[in-house]
């Protein structure tokens, strides 16, 4: 099993990074492959809207001067997704909600490529925001018929400065019991995960 973790923070080593890392650690100890990929800060711009991956349907953007289809790469690949962002005026960073826009619409374009992962997102806050950051990142899981894990709290951690995270006990212990439920969650799922009804099913 494959966890992917994206950071949208562009703070290098920064409070989403420290939670983002908090969150795999308990999955690397059930044995899973974990990586986190940096997407803050990077080159990644927008949807533009053009239906391009409606027509082509290839798991791919027709936009190819930035990250996105690498990153769109691992994360087709991935058993579960944990994105992770600072609070950004009470929503994600830029990068991150070019990524969910684009990852999103290529996927639904894909018969619903995202269909049975495990999606969880992750805030860092300094005091206030971090649920509708929160509803932003599992807004994209939960129209892609993605499975969205709860935890002890909602997954946030409070700090401002770089680090501070690191003194929020409740929020990195939430986070390990978060990267908890998606082992426990990913093994139990994954003798059914061929199973998994698609967009047509509900129409038989």
């Amino acid at each position: 099993m494959y966890a992917l973790a994206i950071n949208g923070s562009p703070r290098k080593g920064g409070n989403t990074e420290i939670l983002l890392t908090h969150a795999l650690e308990p999955l690397k100890q059930s044995g899973w492959d974990t990586e986190l990929v940096q997407v803050g800060g990077k080159k990644i711009r927008g949807c533009k809207a053009c239906g391009k991956c409606m027509e082509n349907k290839d798991m791919r953007c027709v936009i190819t001067k930035d990250i996105f289809n690498d990153v769109m790469e691992k994360m087709l690949k991935a058993d579960a997704l944990i994105l992770g962002s600072p609070t950004y005026f009470t929503d994600v960073s830029s990068e991150l909600k070019a990524l969910l826009d684009r990852s999103g619409f290529v996927a639904l374009a894909n018969d619903r490529a995202f269909r049975g992962k495990i999606g969880a997102a992750v805030v860092a806050v300094r005091r206030a925001g971090a649920t509708h950051v929160f509803d932003t990142i599992n807004h994209m899981y939960l129209m892609s018929q993605m499975i969205v894990p709860g935890s002890i709290y909602w997954n946030l951690g409070m700090g401002l400065d770089k680090g501070d995270v690191k003194k929020d006990e409740e929020g990195l212990l939430n986070m390990r019991n978060l990267g908890e439920t998606i082992a426990w969650l990913g093994n139990a799922m994954k003798p059914h995960l061929k199973t998994f009804p698609s967009i047509t099913d509900s129409f038989e």
